[in-house]
Formats: structure tokens, C-alpha cells, sequence
């Protein structure tokens, strides 16, 4: 019988939130067992571009990421944002280790092509699209009792170049990556209380939700925005060997995995 892992993805607008930020990592150090967090950043990085007079451009929510804010991510996510969290969960006597995708090889990616095939042309800069996840160094930082604090940046090793992609994927991309070695409960935490069928009232978490369903959500409008992605990436870990994926308000952690009386569990049917 495998082990129980963790991967667990902290977004949205807890990573700016300081009280908030301290809270949630509080229930994450308190979570028993092997875990692996991955954050986000984003609202940080376009703060601190603005400040350095770097224009941030964004293509159906994707962050383009030239030269100059490449820069900025690497700065913000691999340094800022990780080394904070790494911190706080020091003082909270987790032996935490911040990472990228490139330290030991861990997440290997290419620089997204141009799409040539939409007017205007849509060049995404310096944004990697994942192509493999060293689950072998992963698991060989959780049997040294490492906590690893995993960055929203991968690596080129054919350009050298370090990449910026999306939390969300890197999250699900890592979860299968463990899912040989570790029975893997992925974790979307956010500002929500789960998958909400009016987003506009948390009151409405849908406990349990299905393929089938999301597709009914989707096509009556009730899911849309940022939600699909994160929910495309959810199910398609799912359908690759991860066990269990749970999303849920960053203070309802315990209570979702733990007791499972909060947030929304996903499950192909």
C-alpha cells in the first residue's frame, strides 16, 4: 500500500494577504503526514513591475512574459513569495525548502510556441509548458524530511533559461509525477469555499462534482473565468493517477481533508 501525500496549491488573493498567509500555513504545518506545497504570485509580481515601470500584458488571463518580467517572475516567485512562505513555516517547525522546477532538475518544460494560428499572432514569451516531473527527487526530499515549497517556475534545459508557468498545472503536473510512488490527494486552495454554483455566494459549494456536472455548470454559465482551467488540470489529474482531488477555502483546510465536511471533492463518477 502507498503512502498519503499532499500536493497542496495555495492562490488567489491568500498570497497577498499576510494575516491570511500565516493562517492557512499554519493548517498546512499542522497537516499530518508527506505534503508538498506549490504557490502562486501573480498579483505581487504585476506590483512589483509597476514599480520597476515594467507593463504587464495579459492574454486571456496569461500572464505574457518577456525578457524584462521574466526577471520579475524569477525575483517575486523564486525569491519574494517562496522564501516568505519558507520562513513563516520555519517558525512553525516545518523544515521547509523553497524550489523551483529547475533545483535538481525537479520540473522540466519547453517555451510554448508562438500560436501562429490566431490574429494577432499570440507570442507568450518565456512561458514553459511542462514536460516532466522528476518524482524520484521529489520523494527523495520527503524521506529526508524535507517540506518542499515549490515556485511557479520551470526550466528550458536545452535553452538554459528558466520558465514561468502556471500554478495550477505545475500543481496537477506534480501530483501525477508522485502518483507512482504515493496515494496523492491534490489540493486547490483559494479564497472560495469550493466550486460554487453562484459565485457570488459561498453558500452554494457543490460537495461533489463530476465530469458530467461540470460540463452542465460550464454551459449554463454557473462555471467560468479562472475556474476552468483549474478544474480542466483537476480532472485530468484524476484521469492520470492521482487519487483524490479537493478544492477548498484556504481556512477550511483541516476540515476538508481531514474531516471532509468543506469544500467541493472531485470525482470521475
Amino acid at each position: 500500500m502507498k503512502p498519503k501525500l499532499y500536493v497542496v496549491k495555495i492562490g488567489g488573493n491568500i498570497i497577498d494577504n499576510s494575516e491570511a498567509l500565516r493562517s492557512f500555513l499554519t493548517s498546512f504545518a499542522a497537516l499530518k503526514g508527506n505534503k508538498i506545497l506549490l504557490h502562486g504570485g501573480g498579483k505581487i509580481a504585476t506590483q512589483v513591475a509597476e514599480k520597476l515601470g515594467i507593463p504587464t500584458e495579459m492574454v486571456e488571463g496569461r500572464r505574457i512574459t518577456d525578457h524584462a518580467m521574466l526577471d520579475v517572475v524569477t525575483m517575486v516567485y523564486g525569491g519574494l513569495v517562496n522564501k516568505n512562505i519558507v520562513a513563516t513555516l520555519q517558525s512553525l517547525n516545518s523544515n521547509a525548502i523553497g524550489l523551483t522546477g529547475a533545483d535538481a532538475g525537479l520540473i522540466r518544460a519547453h517555451k510554448r510556441p508562438v500560436n501562429d494560428k490566431v490574429d494577432p499572432v499570440i507570442d507568450y514569451g518565456f512561458v514553459g509548458d511542462i514536460d516532466a516531473v522528476n518524482g524520484k527527487q521529489l520523494t527523495a526530499f520527503l524521506k529526508n524530511k524535507l517540506l518542499p515549497i515549490i515556485a511557479p517556475l520551470t526550466f528550458d534545459p536545452t535553452l538554459g533559461v528558466m520558465l514561468n508557468t502556471n500554478a495550477d498545472t505545475m500543481a496537477s503536473a506534480v501530483a501525477v509525477g508522485l502518483s507512482e510512488f504515493y496515494d496523492v490527494n491534490l489540493v486547490y486552495c483559494f479564497e472560495k469555499n469550493g466550486v460554487l454554483l453562484d459565485a457570488d455566494n459561498d453558500d452554494t459549494v457543490i460537495p461533489v462534482l463530476t465530469p458530467e456536472l461540470y460540463a452542465t455548470c460550464k454551459t449554463a454559465g454557473a462555471i467560468y473565468k479562472g475556474m476552468i482551467p483549474k478544474l480542466d488540470n483537476a480532472f485530468a489529474a484524476l484521469r492520470n493517477g492521482v487519487a483524490e482531488v479537493t478544492i477548498c477555502h484556504a481556512d477550511q483546510l483541516g476540515l476538508a481533508l481531514t474531516k471532509k465536511t468543506a469544500g467541493t471533492k472531485l470525482t470521475l463518477g
